[in-house]
């Protein structure tokens, strides 16, 4: 950041390619580790630190919520984080505050933050997705619409069958 300097007002707009972290991924989806992640990231200086705007297109790989065929696609991320120069005398040490290291900043952290909350929660390789049949596990896109299953009753509900259920009013 030494080129920014410290005169509140100064900006730096720069264009980056870096690679994913390892570890940034839920439930059904990822990032792949080392996959390219392109940054968009604004330095502005201010009275307290460095305030970092970001945006960054990160890949995804996993599978499918519903029919758990593999998918792979890409997301945007916003962040937005300031890191401080020092601590204020006397002021202990918030665990969310990010500092900087000399003339450096770590943004990896902030980028997490922002990739992993914004992970879907149920990817689906398309909106419409139909999933699977609950009885056969068919793929229900590829089955099609006449797909269905003989209605097979257990032979110990039989019995339920022959019972006349109609409404009557009671006298």
């Amino acid at each position: 950041m030494r080129p920014l300097g410290r005169q509140p007002g100064s900006a730096r707009d720069e264009t980056r390619m870096a690679h994913a972290p390892d570890g940034l991924g839920s439930g059904l989806a990822s990032v792949p580790v080392g996959a390219e992640v392109a940054l968009g990231l604004r330095f502005e200086a201010v009275t307290e630190g460095v305030l970092v705007t970001g945006s960054a297109v990160v890949p995804l790989t996993g599978e499918c919520a519903r029919c758990l065929d593999p998918l792979t696609s890409s997301m945007e991320v916003s962040f937005q984080e300031l890191y401080r120069y020092l601590p204020d005398p006397g002021e202990d040490e918030a665990d969310e505050e990010r500092f900087l290291d000399g003339d450096r900043l770590d943004l990896e952290p902030a980028f997490r933050d922002a990739v992993v909350l914004a992970f879907p929660l149920s990817p689906l390789c398309q909106e419409d997705c139909p999933g699977l049949c609950a009885e056969c596990g068919a793929r229900l896109a590829d089955a099609g619409p006449q797909h269905g299953h003989a209605a097979d009753v257990d032979p110990r509900w039989g019995p339920l069958r022959r019972l006349d259920i109609t409404d009557r009013a009671e006298d």
